[in-house]
This record gives structure tokens, sequence and C-alpha cells, in this order.
């Protein structure tokens, strides 16, 4: 029978032990490291930076990663016919180089942010493949009827619709939430992705999909964001709704959660003090770049990948229980 004085001992040696592996692990700095577990090492450290919306890609002091240089293309969407929402910059973006990298041509739908959508084009272009810009609003359904007509008069056909447009702005409590900015979050985030599935439909056949861009605060919420985490919640609804809907004409419908990601959406929001601190509060303890994003939408819109995935909200969050 051990006496007490000798497991205080041992439990004290094993606590000094486990000290000094932590500081050690640490640098010292009482504080866990940020995870480099891609292909290669991403930026940790963030500007202090606010930007007016919509907020440029091009403005950005450290500018987002959306090539994926480690990423080959093996013909997953040879000859597809897609569009995306909010590809002029961002998670759009590098969806969009993806897509044109596994054999897609892009029809790049966006609001107002001219220099960074033709930047994207070109991006698109330098993949071998054709690339449609379609400036305008989701918010108007006679817009995104005709943006569909062009994607497929261009195209030919039309295989994937990605919803990715939205609008954030934060508010730290709910009666700075007024009727205006409820709405504007609403119209565009759900709203805007109904209008786009809504015109897609006709044009969309066995095989085709649709994905949507939800969020890692529609998953767990947001005190900060309490429309936008609201929108985000209703697109994950909307996603297992209209994955059910669709289920007999073989279209199927999936999104992505994302956590964290650094693109101009949170600068155009966010205080710079707190743009600088973002992304660590992630298990990762940084924020993705979009091209760590981008493969995910390749795996929910390729057949030979996903083609019995319908109705899941895939979390990319940088953290564990996501879900």
């Amino acid at each position: 029978m051990p006496r007490d004085d000798d497991t205080l001992r041992t439990q004290r040696d094993i606590q000094h032990q486990q000290d000094l592996h932590d500081r050690e692990r640490d640098g010292g700095s009482g504080e866990h490291q940020a995870v480099q577990a891609g292909a290669r090492e991403q930026p940790v450290e963030l500007p202090a930076q606010h930007l007016d919306k919509p907020g440029q890609e091009a403005d950005l002091e450290l500018q987002p990663r959306f090539l994926a240089p480690d990423y080959r293309g093996s013909g997953k969407l040879e000859g597809f016919g897609t569009l995306i929402t909010g590809a002029d910059s961002g998670i759009g973006r590098a969806v969009a180089v993806l897509f044109a990298r596994e054999g897609a041509d892009v029809a790049v739908a966006y609001h107002s942010s001219d220099d960074d959508a033709r930047e994207t084009k070109r991006r698109v272009e330098a993949e071998g493949r054709r690339c449609l810009l379609l400036k305008g609003d989701v918010k108007d359904d006679a817009w995104c009827r005709e943006a569909v007509r062009r994607a497929v008069e261009a195209f030919g056909r039309l295989d994937v619709l990605v919803n990715n447009a939205a609008f954030q702005e934060h508010a730290d409590e709910l009666e700075a939430v007024d009727d205006r900015r409820l709405m504007e979050t609403l119209d565009t985030n759900i709203g805007g992705y109904f209008r786009m599935a809504r015109a897609a439909l006709p044009h969309l056949g066995n095989g085709a999909s649709i994905i949507n861009t939800g969020s890692v605060v529609g998953l767990r919420g947001s005190a900060r964001l309490l429309d936008y985490a609201a929108s985000k919640g209703a697109i994950h609804a909307f996603t297992k709704s209209l994955a059910s809907s669709l289920l007999a004409r073989g279209i199927r419908v999936n999104a992505v959660a994302p956590g964290p990601v650094w693109t101009p959406l949170n600068p155009a929001d966010s205080p710079a003090g707190q743009v600088a601190e973002f992304g660590r509060q992630s298990d990762m303890r940084r924020a993705a770049q979009p091209e760590e994003l981008s493969p995910a939408y390749v795996f929910l819109a390729a057949p030979v990948c996903a083609g019995y995935i319908t109705g899941i909200v895939l979390p990319v969050t940088g953290s564990v229980g996501a879900i």
C-alpha cells in the first residue's frame, strides 16, 4: 500500500514532467502553435487591415492563396459547364481555378468588383478553359435567370451551380440589426441561393449538382453575426431539403461549411485589430487560405468522387467537433 507522501511525490513529478514538455512544445509561450498539415505551409500572421465593402482582393496586404500549386487536375469535370456566384475573389475564385484545372468551363458571377473578376477570368483561362463574366445582383430574380441563360448559351450545358455570394456585417447586439440590414443579409445569402437554384434547375440533368457555401457559424452560431449565422443555418437546411426534393431527378445538392478563411469578406466586416486575430480561435490556430477549401468543392462536384453523396454539409473548419 503506497503512503500518501509517496503518491503526492509521484503526482507532482508527473506534473513537473508534463509542464516541461508543454513549455518545450510551445516555445515557452504557453500557447499552442498554428497547425500546418497541408501540402505547403500557410501564412499565420494576418494584417490589421479594414476594407470598405465589398472588399477588393487586390487591396489586401496579404494576398489570399488560391492557386493550389500542388493540386493536379485529372479531368474530373472534363467538359462541364459551371456557374459560381461570388467568384470574383476568395473561395469562389479558388473554386473557379480548380474547376478549370479539372476541365470545366466557368461562369464567374459577381456583384461589383470588376478588377477582381477580370483577374479570376485570367486565371481560369490560364488553365486552358473558357470563362464568362456575369455582373449583377443575386437579389434580382431577372438577373439570376439571365445569368444562367448566358452561361448555358456560352457553354452549351450547365452541370454544376455553386452558390457562394454572401453579405456579412457584424453587430454586437440584436438591436443593431434593423430590418434593412436583416433583409439585405437574408435576401442575399439565402434568397440568392433560392433564385439561382430555381433558375438553374431547368438546365440541370441527371448527374448534375448544386453546391452551397454554408459556414461554421451556421453550425454553432455566433454572438456577433446574428443575421449572418441565421442565414447560413438556413442554407444548411435548404441544402438538405433541396437534396431530398431533387433526389429522384439524379441531381445532387450538398454544402461546404467553411471555418475562418482569409478572403476580403472578413476585413470588409471586422475592425482592423480583430482582423489580425482572425482564425486564431480555431483548433488549428490560424485562418485557412482559399486553396485549402476549393478541393472540397471539386470533390462534391465530381460524379466520379461524390456520385453517392447528397444532402451533406461538409465542415472544413480547422477545428474538431464542428458538427
